[in-house]
């Protein structure tokens, strides 16, 4: 038999040797696949490449609808979603007559495919200017009429008995001045749009105008006619007041007109070298304060109930 020889020291120096240094090796390894498995882990999934969908242009379908009835007028096919209000009035007023200027995109409108219009028919459409024209140029010449003493609104012997009072020249005077101005500053000084209103805003402002204008010189013309109670100082203050007033109104109105602008933005009115303006300072629109300062004038001067009237309206 034989007998198992026993190592030596030296072999047993090695063998330990060797051990200690396969150990790190193999948590190295073992860290190292650790990490690995963490990140891919973390990592998810691999995405596949998203693949780029062109979608198609889509159209809109606009019902116009009546606002009353609630019944179908028609269907305007084919709107793309870059389309304006003023791009299906085109269309729809084909048949229809004129459109209305609205710049407003249809996609920001719109809740889905079809997007659904309610259509009132506003009637018969007048410009603005064509308004304030007829509203100014009525009370001139009606007041000149009621001025004449015409026979057949006055009884002619008491007209021709009775003299006028210097007060009712000067209220003439006044009045037309007044309706000449705004007549001029319609045509000359206001800036207008192009946009336009129902024929019943005209006939409504035309009432107003043309009715008190008939009352007032109806009583102020009329041969009973009596002055003020304070005689001529009271009808000269009151003469120079609406003046200033009138004066004033007009200054005011360039001034907005034409507003002062800093780059883009237009900035709101302010007093300048002009004293008129210098009503800014306490007031946002001093030709409102001037129109009320006219009027007061007027019924003073004239001591009528009507001008009372008027200037309780503007008050307003």
């Amino acid at each position: 038999m034989f007998k198992r020889s026993k190592p030596s020291a030296t072999d047993r120096k090695r063998e330990i040797f060797v051990q200690g240094a396969t150990q790190p090796i193999l948590k190295n390894d073992l860290r190292n696949f650790h990490a690995l498995s963490q990140l891919v882990l973390s990592a998810g999934g691999l995405k596949p490449t998203p693949v780029v969908k062109h979608s198609k242009s889509a159209h809109f379908e606009i019902e116009i609808l009546d606002a009353q009835t609630r019944k179908q007028i028609c269907i305007v096919d084919k709107v793309s979603p870059t389309s304006t209000i003023h791009d299906v009035k085109h269309k729809f007023h084909k048949a229809c007559g004129p459109f209305l200027k609205d710049y407003v995109n249809i996609q920001s409108i719109a809740a889905s495919s079809i997007v659904t219009l309610y259509f009132t028919d506003l009637g018969q459409q007048v410009s603005w200017t064509t308004v304030f024209l007829a509203e100014y140029a009525g009370p001139l010449l009606i007041y000149l009429i009621f001025y004449m003493r015409l026979t057949y609104i006055y009884d002619a012997k008491e007209s021709s008995r009775r003299l006028r009072h210097p007060v009712v020249h000067l209220a003439c005077f006044c009045h037309c001045l007044h309706y000449a101005r705004y007549l001029l500053e319609t045509l000359f000084v206001h800036k207008l749009s192009g946009e336009h209103t129902p024929l019943k805003n005209l006939i409504k402002g035309c009432a107003f105008y043309w009715g008190f204008t008939s009352w007032i010189a109806y009583y102020i013309n009329h041969p009973q006619y009596t002055p003020p109670s304070f005689g001529n100082r009271q009808v000269t203050i009151s003469v120079l007041n609406f003046l200033i007033c009138e004066a004033g109104n007009h200054f005011i109105n360039v001034v907005l007109a034409h507003p002062n602008h800093t780059g883009s933005n237009a900035c709101f009115p302010s007093p300048t070298y002009n004293p008129f303006t210098w009503l800014f300072m306490l007031v946002s629109c001093p030709n409102y304060t001037y129109e009320i300062g006219s009027w007061i004038s007027f019924t003073v001067m004239t001591q009528t109930l009507p001008g009372k009237m008027i200037v309780r309206f503007f008050d307003k």
